[in-house]
């Protein structure tokens, strides 16, 4: 059971008080620890006046653009339109990446050209959302941990911005995390954490190899909630956090 639980990235400290749990090779009261600390099962915040603006925060190849898309196509599928914002400037790459998608889900970019200030595309999109009526703002965010203090600074005038155009923070400030980084993942989130109030994360990645057990000393120790899970590749591919269906699935290896 040790071994399992380091296989899947839960962590040293973490994984000792976990087993102390084990009573008499009974492993029920192990799983229902899991199941607590992973508890509640928290869905995204929807505010009651419009738009609702998500920011979505994380290195660069976590899969934040991808899911970025994924869940703007979960809203087009409920009948909900949504902005989709450039907010990483640093990367060209990044903002021709969700313009595509946006082509292939067939909901409007926000961009302006590379090098441009971050905080000025969200400022542009709030507006334009709130002119049109559109429900769900949707911002992308550059993820360059090497030039920490730049990103948090970033980070801060941008919320700082959404607070002055909302009169409320942002509704979700969502870490997407890569299940297949083990434990950088509860660095990366003590990182974004001195950013902003993360509200909640995305574990990106998750299939049959990444168990992504870190979830479980991040939740612990600093108390996020695990919102959204990414399963794979397609737009589809994307489902809400079950804490009991994401421990049985720790269990089966």
């Amino acid at each position: 059971m040790e071994e399992l639980l380091l296989t899947a990235d839960v962590g040293v400290a973490t994984t000792e008080e976990l087993l102390s749990y084990i009573k008499g090779g009974d492993y029920s009261q192990l799983k229902n620890k899991i199941i607590e600390i992973l508890s509640p099962a928290e869905g995204l915040k929807v505010s009651a006046v419009p738009p609702t603006v998500y920011l979505f925060l994380g290195v660069n190849g976590t899969g934040k653009t991808t899911t970025i898309a994924k869940l703007a196509y979960r809203l087009k599928k409920q009948g909900k339109d949504s902005l989709l914002v450039a907010g990483d400037t640093f990367r060209a790459a990044a903002a021709e990446q969700l313009e595509e998608w946006g082509r292939r889900i067939g909901v409007e970019v926000i961009r302006q050209s590379e090098g441009a200030d971050p905080a000025a595309v969200v400022f542009d999109a709030i507006a334009a959302g709130k002119a049109r009526g559109v429900p769900f703002i949707l911002v992308d965010t550059a993820g360059r941990l090497h030039t920490k203090v730049n990103l948090i600074e970033e980070l801060k005038k941008i919320n700082r911005v959404i607070e002055k155009q909302l009169g409320r923070k942002p509704d979700e400030s969502l870490l997407v995390l890569d299940a297949t980084v083990g434990q950088n993942a509860i660095q990366q989130a003590r990182v974004f954490l001195e950013a902003c109030d993360v509200t909640g994360i995305v574990l990106c990645k998750y299939d049959g190899t990444a168990k992504g057990g870190a979830i479980i000393p991040i939740r612990k120790e600093l108390g996020i909630p695990i919102k959204l899970l990414g399963t794979g590749e397609k737009l589809e591919d994307l489902v809400d956090f079950d804490p009991v269906a994401f421990t049985e699935a720790l269990f089966q290896q």
